[in-house]
């Protein structure tokens, strides 16, 4: 079982996740177990203070060490030692597909939420073994990103998501964005399913959906196709789509 906890000012905001969707399955299955951990639990004054002003001066307030110590320890003692101890921080590295599938194959995470300026340097320099970030851009708090996180790591481990093999062509999986998905009906609003995906012919139906997973990427992701790993149809299709390119009519002309 992945056990995953927590530690946060706001705990509400990460037990609000936990009676819906994927993680609450993953829970109800024994597969994860999740607990919010409220970091002023841990503290030893009557106002349960998390936070001071940074040495050195400057603006905004910087979560102290004393409470993220003990709670790190508490948690340890309880659960045993953490596989990973994740600081989320827009100054971590951008979560990833490959990393998510790397903290589902743990046993333990812990799961630190910054807030204000930022968490004590000393925290981070004891226990943080990975900083993690979910973008380019700045949030009042770890707990979204934390969130994020959690969903994209527990729905790898296995046994939660019932069709494994929709996990398996998820977009970023190999390194490409998914194909166009259509359902029923088979018209709707005078816009019609590609007819080819009603064809039956399963052949035509993949090499279909190879070209788009290639021709998507290309488009919008150009960056991660030289490093997919792709399949025989998807090459074939990116040496189409390359061929068309350089056909172009400009080109016929000279």
């Amino acid at each position: 079982m992945l056990t995953i906890d927590v530690v946060t000012i706001f705990p509400a905001m990460v037990e609000a996740v936990l009676v819906d969707g994927v993680v609450a399955r993953a829970r109800t299955k024994g597969l994860v177990d999740v607990q919010a951990r409220d970091l002023r639990d841990y503290t030893d004054d009557k106002h349960r203070v998390v936070d001071d002003v940074p040495f050195g001066g400057g603006p905004g307030m910087v979560l102290k060490p004393e409470p993220l110590f003990r709670a790190v320890e508490a948690i340890t003692a309880e659960r045993g030692t953490p596989s990973a101890v994740v600081l989320l921080t827009p100054q971590g590295k951008p979560l990833t597909h490959a990393m998510a599938a790397r903290f589902s194959g743990m046993e333990r995470l812990v799961l630190l939420c910054g807030r204000y300026e930022g968490i004590d340097e000393r925290v981070t320099d004891a226990f943080v073994t990975d900083e993690v970030s979910i973008g380019d851009y700045v949030l009042t708090g770890g707990e979204l990103p934390a969130l994020v996180l959690m969903d994209a790591v527990v729905r790898l481990v296995p046994g939660v998501v019932g069709d494994e093999s929709s996990v398996a062509g998820d977009s970023f999986v190999r390194g490409l964005l998914d194909h166009p998905q259509y359902t029923r009906p088979a018209v709707f609003r005078d816009r019609a399913v590609p007819d080819v995906l009603v064809s039956g012919h399963h052949g035509e139906i993949e090499r279909w959906r190879a070209r788009q997973r290639v021709e998507r990427t290309r488009d919008r992701r150009p960056e991660l196709l030289d490093a997919a790993d792709l399949t025989s149809e998807e090459r074939a299709a990116r040496e189409l789509l390359e061929g068309d390119a350089s056909a172009s009519p400009k080109r016929r002309r000279s």
